[in-house]
């Protein structure tokens, strides 16, 4: 029989281990948590398996881009140009929404529940992942997901997105009373594993701009509230992401809407706009990856899949961030379609590496497989993606179209 001090002892040790445990379950806990548990896991692994650069072509093809895609017509009335930008007021700041702090990889929820809530909706970030993110260490969140989600969450506002904004189109917007949420590079603070670039996707809804001192007011839910980022730095980070942009606005602000986009409310003329962009970085700078990436891009949506992928192998050969196919995936969809699969399992198995939860990357694993013949293989990778997001609609399909269930 033990003294009595000494049973106490280990009665309270017993009942603070119970009590740590039932505290680190409640999910603010949870969630606090979750931030250094990915950092460790991460810094361990990088440590066990150092993370090398994306990895490059093996023989870097010159692109024959001349031929560009088809300019299509834009259905229905000829709708009217955008108000020229001597038109709008040197400062605009629309009231913010109440702030939140992002959850672990939430930001794209996080910054749709602010604008969401711009508008009254009142529900939060949680509420949004639950939908289209469930596991919250899945470090990804798609704008097609996020409108997605707006329309059949938030179906009193009308949603959608484009690509190829500019400067002058968010304080256009702005200006007109509707706040625009962005997708745009970023540099962590943290070293997440040796030789990391630091390099990240993340989401901003814009609210604000000031051309006195040439400023854009962003909230951000990892930096903070109200924050100021010049033109030039917003552009720059921006231009990493096709410079894609959601908007969500009232039925009643749809025609000023339509005014602003101009021509670039027909989707397919925005494509062939983003894709002249594009092309034009590249002229004026041939060593810019992140303009022959948005080549690929858009070259991927007119289904023009082998020069895509030489676009690929320009941006790939210049050097792209290690995250790069975290977030994006018109490669896959390139290589795949151009029977290049040496390409495809290549990154895929790069971008497994470096984010291993990845449903969109398992997916195009499966369809790797797929194309090798072995359906086994792919409804397993296929089913793998659907446990690590079961809300993945790309998951789902991927499975219907084999024939079998999850």
């Amino acid at each position: 029989m033990w003294p009595m001090s000494k049973r106490n002892m280990l009665l309270v040790v017993l009942g603070l281990t119970v009590l740590t445990i039932l505290v680190a379950q409640m999910p603010a806990v949870k969630r606090a948590l979750g931030w250094r548990w990915d950092g460790i896991t991460a810094y361990v692994g990088g440590l066990i398996d150092p993370v090398e650069a994306l990895p490059a072509p093996e023989i870097v093809v010159t692109p024959a881009l001349a031929a560009e895609a088809p300019t299509p017509s834009p259905p229905g009335p000829t709708v009217t140009a955008r108000p020229s930008p001597t038109a709008l007021p040197a400062a605009a700041n629309l009231a913010a929404p109440t702030f939140e702090l992002q959850g672990p990889n939430n930001c794209g929820p996080a910054t749709l529940s602010l604008y969401l809530n711009y508008y009254g909706w009142e529900g939060d970030q949680y509420t949004i992942a639950e939908e289209i993110k469930p596991i919250s260490s899945d470090r990804n969140v798609n704008v097609d997901e996020l409108v997605y989600y707006a329309q059949n969450w938030a179906g009193w506002l009308n949603s959608q997105f484009r690509v190829d904004g500019d400067v002058e189109l968010l304080k256009t917007f702005v200006a007109n009373g509707i706040p625009v949420m962005i997708e745009e590079g970023y540099y962590l603070q943290a070293v997440y594993w040796p030789n990391d670039d630091r390099w990240a996707g993340h989401y901003l809804l814009v609210t604000g701009y000031d051309d006195a001192t040439g400023e854009f007011i962003v909230q951000d839910t990892f930096d903070g509230p109200n924050l100021r980022l010049t033109y030039a730095r917003l552009d720059e980070g921006w231009q990493q992401f096709n410079r894609v942009y959601m908007l969500a606005y009232l039925p009643d602000q749809e025609e000023s809407v339509r005014e602003i986009l101009g021509e670039n409310w027909n989707v397919e003329v925005n494509r062939q706009r983003a894709l002249e962009t594009a092309r034009a970085e590249t002229d004026a700078d041939p060593a810019d990856a992140y303009a022959w990436f948005n080549v690929g891009m858009n070259l991927v949506y007119f289904e023009n899949y082998v020069q895509a992928a030489e676009a690929f192998d320009v941006a790939r050969s210049i050097g792209l961030p290690q995250r790069m196919l975290r977030y994006q995936f018109g490669p896959f969809f390139a290589y795949y379609h151009a029977n290049r699969l040496d390409d495809l399992n290549s990154l895929v198995d790069y971008a497994l590496r470096i984010t291993d939860v990845s449903e969109e990357a398992m997916i195009w694993k499966g369809w790797g497989y797929y194309r090798q013949g072995n359906n086994t293989a792919a409804i397993q990778q296929f089913r793998l993606a659907y446990e690590t997001n079961p809300k993945s609609v790309y998951a789902q399909q991927a499975l219907d179209f084999m024939g079998v269930s999850p």
